[in-house]
């Protein structure tokens, strides 16, 4: 599986720098993006494509190839198969760059230039967006900043090694702009990624940055294999034996007859004794679900978190009760499968739309997998309202509402309006609901 760390932040941060570093040493490939645009802006310039002469770029972006090859562990950029990597950074390049990146079609070209060249690969890619547009998904997302003065000072530096004649307040007006610029950008515009790292490099050397960069990138490696070595505990569906329904059944009584003792239960509505349903209900405790298992008559497939797995009795209760693991924040399609088929096979399943506890509580949007196991398979929801405490000897409520028939929307399970509107009105329901005594 493809590794990405994804590098943003201002010019003069010491992005490139530090990329090129942690590329050799964690042996990841270094993707200059930046380097993308430029060819793209030479290109213009060559030809005398002015920035409004959208068809002129439209045309030449069909036309041109651009090329990145490692050299001697160099990075070499080819424009329609001309080694390029100097010119692109001249002062004329450099003062035009930002405003052809901001140009919608080019965005979009080398956008999909950039993801194609990432492809399978161990990646490390530095620019404005890569954590926040190009690759909103990588597995390490860093923000590297510094005060203004700091980077021109920098870039000056820069400038000067590679034979580039600019003075300290004109590099210095020349970052101004471009913050400017990259900020209000339309598209891609240079912001921090909601879960990215910032580092501050204004007082700290490369040799610092670098090795922050290498704890992240190693923290993220240790988290990741950690989770895979969970993933890997096994969750097969359990043949159904004449056995497996005695324990159930026996396990079931005494589990309820446990539950009856702790809470007062009040259910009002019922569940069909036959026939495919979607049971629907609100989350407000980790003993709501069992609440709905353990006090209908018929079996329900509840929906639960993978990580109910992870922990013996309750691996144990989950495999007996047949309860159907799903990997949060992910499509997981091995879920949805075995959903459909439980539906198919007439079974009852059970879905909190919220995905959490109190996720109404917690302004979390509703989940839609309701919606589209409903509308995919035609299958009704009953809404169903919790209310209570959940302490030692209280009230619990359970109110089962009619079934909801969405069937007039049942080849629309891939609409995202539709399925926004089937989710808000089986959650309107289940609140009316929990609110009844």
């Amino acid at each position: 599986m493809a590794f990405i760390v994804a590098i943003d932040g201002p010019a003069g941060t010491g992005k490139g720098t530090v990329t090129e570093r942690i590329s050799k040493k964690k042996k990841l490939l270094n993707i200059d993006t930046g380097a993308t645009y430029r060819c793209v802006t030479l290109a213009m310039q060559r030809k005398n494509i002015q920035l409004d002469e959208l068809e002129k770029i439209k045309k030449l972006l069909d036309q041109i190839d651009i090329n990145m090859e490692n050299q001697n562990g160099t990075q070499r950029f080819f424009l329609d198969g001309e080694d390029v990597s100097e010119e692109i950074r001249s002062k004329e390049v450099t003062k035009m760059v930002s405003q052809v990146s901001s140009i919608k079609e080019v965005r979009i070209k080398m956008v999909d230039l950039q993801r194609k060249l990432a492809e399978g690969k161990d990646v490390i890619m530095e620019g404005r967006d890569i954590g926040t547009y190009v690759f909103p998904k990588a597995d390490v997302k860093i923000y590297l900043d510094a005060d203004e003065e700091e980077r021109a000072r920098r870039r000056v530096k820069q400038n000067q090694e590679k034979g580039i004649n600019m003075s300290y307040e004109e590099v210095l007006e020349n970052i101004r702009k471009r913050d400017e610029n990259d900020k209000n950008k339309e598209m891609g515009a240079l912001k921090v990624a909601e879960d990215a790292t910032v580092i501050d490099t204004t007082n700290l050397t490369i040799d610092e940055v670098v090795k922050k960069v290498e704890e992240l990138i190693e923290q993220k490696k240790t988290k990741i294999k950690k989770e895979e070595k969970l993933e890997k505990v096994a969750y097969y569906e359990r043949k159904e034996t004449r056995w497996k329904k005695i324990v159930r059944g026996t396990i079931k009584g005494f589990l309820a007859g446990l539950y009856h003792i702790a809470f007062h239960v009040k259910v009002t509505g019922k569940v069909p004794d036959e026939g495919a349903y979607i049971i629907c209900a609100n989350h407000i405790n980790y003993l709501d679900a069992a609440a709905i298992i353990l006090l209908n008559k018929r079996k329900v497939r509840f929906v639960a978190k993978e990580d109910l797995y992870r922990f013996g009795i309750l691996a144990w209760l989950g495999h007996l009760f047949d309860i159907i693991p799903i990997k949060r924040n992910k499509q997981d399609l091995e879920s949805m499968k075995r959903c459909i088929k439980a539906l198919k096979n007439g079974e009852l399943l059970g879905i909190f739309p919220e995905g959490t506890r109190k996720g109404l509580a917690k302004n979390q949007k509703v989940k839609n997998g309701a919606a589209f196991m409903a509308l995919r398979t035609n299958t009704k929801v009953i809404p169903v309202g919790i209310h209570g405490k959940f302490k030692f000897r209280s009230k619990i409520y359970i109110n089962y509402g009619e079934p909801l028939d969405f069937s007039e929307w049942k080849d629309k399970a891939n609409d995202k309006e539709v399925m926004e509107e089937v989710s808000k009105k089986i959650m309107d329901q289940i609140i009316q609901l929990s609110e009844k005594e």
